[in-house]
């Protein structure tokens, strides 16, 4: 049977229209992941020898503060949307640095903060490794507990539930968070599927930048403990 002119136009305006659909979602560029920025703090004078953790009042070092820029120069051309920081001063004075080249404020961001060490907070590394509440920490982590204070595994859930929380609250941004090195490691293992008692195999160093991309159906770890050029970071430009 054949078709009237109406029911004729009708179905090419149609195809028409699908056509245009077609045409227009293939002109539609793909949105970039959801890029996290982890920093760890630059150092201070209490770095190495002492396990600060939560103590209050320590600020970054002379070589610090030159380590501080000198993660904000490389960090300086990325499109930052926004920049996270532990409550913590040295953490917060890192931040600082590299918010001042993107017209940002510091926002503190309590789920990454340090690991609550309890009573060894403060405390000398050489005369902690000699317990065998260390030799744990070290051997296997997820079993520990810092004495008075949380778990490795309490940390990690709280780093990682911090993050993830991000990563839905700037879908397709850059986001700079500055942490700790326990808190990273842990991340580390979590996003990469280590198992939590082989993240002292990773080494952060201060103010060493580590960077995973969340796409749709997953995440990837893009930069680990980075200290050099970050450039191949940086969007393509358009022809």
């Amino acid at each position: 049977m054949a078709k009237d002119g109406a029911a004729e136009n009708a179905e090419d305006k149609a195809e028409e229209e699908a056509d245009n659909e077609e045409g227009n979602k293939a002109e539609e560029k793909p949105k970039p992941p959801t890029r996290l920025v982890l920093v760890r703090h630059a150092v201070t004078e209490q770095t190495g020898p002492l396990l600060s953790g939560r103590t209050p009042g320590i600020d970054l070092s002379e070589k610090g503060i030159g380590q501080a820029d000198a993660t904000a120069q490389r960090l300086a051309k990325l499109p930052v949307a926004a920049i996270y920081a532990s409550p913590i001063e040295r953490t917060t004075q890192t931040a600082q640095q590299i918010a001042a080249h993107h017209g940002l404020e510091v926002q503190p961001l309590a789920g990454v903060i340090e690991a609550d060490y309890g009573d060894w907070t403060g405390g000398k590394i050489a005369e902690l490794a000699k317990t065998d509440e260390w030799k744990v920490v070290q051997v296997a982590p997820s079993r520990a507990r810092f004495p008075n204070g949380e778990t490795i595994r309490e940390m990690q859930a709280r780093t990682v539930g911090t993050l993830d929380d991000l990563v839905v609250k700037h879908p397709h941004e850059t986001v700079v968070v500055v942490s700790h090195a326990d808190p990273i490691k842990s991340a580390i293992a979590h996003y990469t599927g280590m198992h939590l008692d082989l993240f002292q195999r990773v080494h952060v160093a201060p103010a060493s930048v580590t960077v995973f991309d969340f796409h749709t159906f997953g995440v990837m770890m893009v930069k680990c403990n980075d200290t050099g050029g970050l450039d191949d970071l940086l969007p393509e430009r358009e022809a």
